[in-house]
C-alpha cells in the first residue's frame, strides 16, 4: 500500500501534462495568425516520450484527425492521448484521452470530450459550446454539472495549442487567450523568453523557448513555491512541440518528442 501510493503521489505528472499541453497555450494574437498558412494537416501525429527525473514513465501522441462535422459545422478533430509504461502501470495504470474540435477558420472550440482513466479515477467529460449565448456547459457521464458564461473567441484548452502554432513569434512578447474547460474561463498568459538551440535524442533544432504564467493553475502548481514550466517549440513555420519541462513539488517532469509523423516541410 505505502509503495502504490508512493507511485500514485509521485506520477501526478499525468495531471501536470494536462496543464502543460494544455493549459499553457493561453495566448492569442489575431493580427498575427494567418488562416491561409495552417502549418499542420490531417495525418501529422507527434509523438513524446516521458520521464520523470530519469526515469521512463510512459508516452504522451498529439494528432490531428481527418475533419469532421459538428452542428453542421465542418472542424478540425485533435487528440491528444497519454499512457503510462508497463512498469508504472502496475502500480497506477493511466490511460488518457482528450477531443477537441474547432471551425476550420479556427476562430473557436465546437466540442471537448476527455476520457480519464488514472489508478482508481475515472471521468468521461464532454464540454458542448453554445455560441448562440456564450456559454459552455460541463457534463460528466452525461451528467450536467455546470454551466458557465465564456469569453468572445474562447478555445478548449487542447485547440489552442494548435490555435497557437499559426503565431509569429518574437522574444520577449507577452501573449493572452481566453480559455475554458467548462469550468472556468480564464485568460492566461505567456512569454517568449528566448531563441536558442536544444538537442534532443533525435537531432538538433533551432527553438523558442516559451513560459505560461502559472497563477490559475492549481494542484502540484500551487502547492509549489518556485513552480516553473518551460516549452520549446520548433523555430520554424510549424511550431511544433518539441521538449517539456516542469518544476513542482513532487519532482521535475520532462517530456521529448521522438517522433513527429505527417508534418508538413518546414
Amino acid at each position: 500500500m505505502r509503495k502504490s501510493t508512493a507511485f500514485r503521489n509521485r506520477y501526478q505528472w499525468f495531471c501536470i501534462l494536462s496543464a502543460v499541453f494544455f493549459l499553457i497555450f493561453f495566448y492569442r494574437n489575431d493580427s498575427k495568425a494567418s488562416a491561409l498558412e495552417i502549418p499542420f494537416a490531417p495525418g501529422e501525429k507527434l509523438t513524446f516520450q516521458l520521464r520523470w527525473g530519469f526515469i521512463p514513465a510512459g508516452e504522451a501522441v498529439l494528432e490531428v484527425k481527418p475533419t469532421k462535422v459538428i452542428g453542421g459545422i465542418h472542424a478540425y478533430h485533435f487528440v491528444l492521448t497519454a499512457r503510462s509504461n508497463p512498469f508504472v502501470d502496475a502500480f497506477y495504470k493511466v490511460r488518457d484521452r482528450i477531443d477537441a474540435y474547432v471551425d476550420l477558420n479556427l476562430n473557436r472550440s465546437l466540442l471537448y470530450k476527455k476520457k480519464q482513466h488514472e489508478g482508481n479515477t475515472r471521468r468521461n467529460v464532454v464540454v458542448n459550446f453554445d455560441w448562440n449565448n456564450h456559454t459552455a456547459q460541463y457534463f460528466n457521464f452525461n451528467k450536467k454539472e455546470k454551466t458557465i458564461s465564456i469569453l468572445p473567441g474562447s478555445f478548449d484548452p487542447l485547440s489552442v495549442f494548435y490555435f497557437s502554432r499559426l503565431l509569429d513569434l518574437k522574444v520577449d512578447e507577452m501573449l493572452t487567450s481566453p480559455v475554458t474547460d467548462g469550468k472556468k474561463c480564464i485568460l492566461g498568459q505567456a512569454r517568449i523568453v528566448k531563441k536558442e538551440k536544444i538537442s534532443l535524442s533525435n537531432g538538433t533544432y533551432d527553438a523558442y523557448l516559451m513560459e505560461p504564467e502559472l497563477k490559475h493553475i492549481g494542484g502540484v502548481f500551487e502547492k509549489s513555491e518556485n513552480a516553473k514550466i518551460q516549452l520549446w517549440v520548433s523555430a520554424d513555420r510549424r511550431r511544433i512541440p518539441l521538449k517539456i519541462k516542469s518544476k513542482v513539488v513532487v519532482g521535475s517532469f520532462v517530456g521529448e518528442l521522438i517522433s513527429a509523423e505527417g508534418a508538413i516541410n518546414p
